[in-house]
């Protein structure tokens, strides 16, 4: 019987509804319930401002990736849209190495609080650092079924995190009136609204900004999107939209049912909100526990997927080992990618100290959207690159750069004014991840569009 021939290219399984799953399901994550009390600390009931500036500012963003992810839809993403645009292969493969890196910690971290959670649900002690690898591996084993099987595992998912949102706004909505949504805790001289200033609502949007990562792994998977001209601005834009709506009515609902002080003082502010607005529902928090497991899973579920296709991408650019961009042949997904993942993040999990890495990475990423935002810039100021399919004016990727950087600069300044002890390290980290990754393309000597038919296309 003759062998099967594994497939060259990673095949389209993705329609427009389910890229919006996509991005909508990396955006809402269990994070949200713990933002809400820090912003109110901050914002008081005006903290639905921050959300709807970090919006406004992650969207400048979020355009110029739906942009540049319809006209050059490859695995990759970032790291190849900065290669076509500098045309400098080392910029591009610290590119990878953040992105990827990102999505690593973001795993070990997630599966691990799964772990956690998974330990309170059962009443018994569990040695959860196994428990975490075994579960990155059932996702890997997901992934490695296909692309299909994958987004059927993240609309489930994100139902269940979306729905846990959806049902505080329903059972919070009548007490929506009740209270000024201008009152902040700098209000007590001038009056209502006094204490909102400009720099108060960009500093509780610098806070909310984060809440927005993961639109960025949509560029990752669009090789795979059956019309990536149109199906990657619509789902991409419309997770946006959608995550900031939803975001929005669950902060008005939060200082609506609960004073802003006791959601600021509050550990768990959001279930505090569902007790006082639902009463009557018995072990509600056995029920949000469970749709924190479903959070954390599907941001673990997408981080890997993203992951494996930048690995196979870069391959396919030639700035890693040709091997991570092999198919299997029956599966038609990069199972050598997939495996080297797995190896990593336990190998992560199992070392510890994950939590300082993944905020340095959050540094990394900052600064790979400043890349891609310059990168459009370059490539929209090119005669010779496509025009076609969805196009956003060039102050756009101007103003998302220039926001990204913002943030970069004020993430460090913070990190070394903190007087707490080790507040440093994330940004000492990010430099360290750099300087390696650096040294390791010099080392390694990578060549670059190894697959000339796959970079040009």
């Amino acid at each position: 019987m003759p062998s099967e021939t594994p497939p060259t290219r990673l095949q389209p399984a993705l329609g427009r509804w389910q890229v919006l799953f996509y991005g909508l399901g990396s955006m809402l994550g269990a994070g949200i319930y713990a933002l809400v009390g820090r912003a109110a600390e901050s914002l008081g009931n005006a903290i639905w401002l921050a959300f709807l500036a970090a919006m406004i500012a992650a969207l400048l963003t979020g355009l110029s990736y739906a942009c540049v992810g319809g006209r050059y839809p490859k695995a990759g993403g970032a790291a190849y849209v900065t290669q076509r645009a500098l045309k400098k292969p080392a910029i591009s493969y610290m590119v990878g190495i953040a992105v990827m890196m990102s999505g690593l910690t973001s795993m070990a971290t997630g599966s691990q609080a799964i772990a956690e959670n998974l330990e309170k649900v059962v009443g018994m002690v569990l040695p959860t650092k196994l428990v975490a690898v075994f579960l990155v591996f059932l996702i890997g084993c997901v992934i490695f079924r296909g692309m299909r099987e994958s987004m059927w595992a993240n609309i489930v998912c994100t139902v269940v995190e979306a729905g846990g949102l959806l049902f505080i706004i329903a059972v919070g909505v009548r007490f929506w009136g009740g209270v000024n949504y201008l009152e902040t805790p700098g209000d007590a001289a001038g009056g209502i609204g006094s204490g909102i200033t400009l720099a108060l609502v960009l500093q509780g949007a610098v806070l909310m900004f984060f809440s927005f990562i993961g639109f960025e792994d949509v560029l990752n998977v669009s090789e795979e999107v059956e019309d990536p001209k149109r199906d990657i601005p619509f789902g991409l834009v419309g997770a946006m939209i959608l995550a900031t709506l939803i975001y929005m009515g669950v902060a008005i609902t939060a200082v609506s049912v609960l004073p802003w002080r006791e959601l600021a003082a509050s550990k768990t502010p959001l279930m505090e909100v569902a007790h006082r607005a639902a009463p009557w529902f018995g072990g509600i928090d056995r029920v949000y526990l469970g749709i924190t497991i479903f959070a954390i899973g599907n941001t673990a579920l997408l981080n890997y997927l993203m992951g494996s296709r930048l690995l196979y991408g870069m391959s396919r650019q030639g700035l890693l080992p040709t091997a991570l961009g092999r198919l299997h042949a029956r599966r038609g997904t990069p199972h050598l990618a997939i495996l080297v993942l797995f190896g990593i993040v336990s190998l992560l999990i199992l070392s510890g100290g994950v939590k300082p890495l993944a905020e340095a990475t959050v540094l990394l990423l900052l600064s790979v959207f400043t890349l891609v935002n310059i990168s459009l810039i370059v490539l929209k100021r090119r005669s010779d690159e496509a025009r076609d399919g969805f196009d956003v004016p060039i102050l756009v990727p101007v103003l998302g750069a220039l926001v990204c950087a913002l943030l970069v600069v004020v993430r460090v300044q913070a990190a070394f004014s903190d007087p707490k002890p080790g507040s440093a390290v994330a940004p000492l980290i990010a430099l360290g991840i750099f300087v390696v990754s650096c040294g390791l393309y010099f080392l390694m000597k990578p060549g670059v569009a190894e697959d000339t038919e796959w970079i040009e296309k």
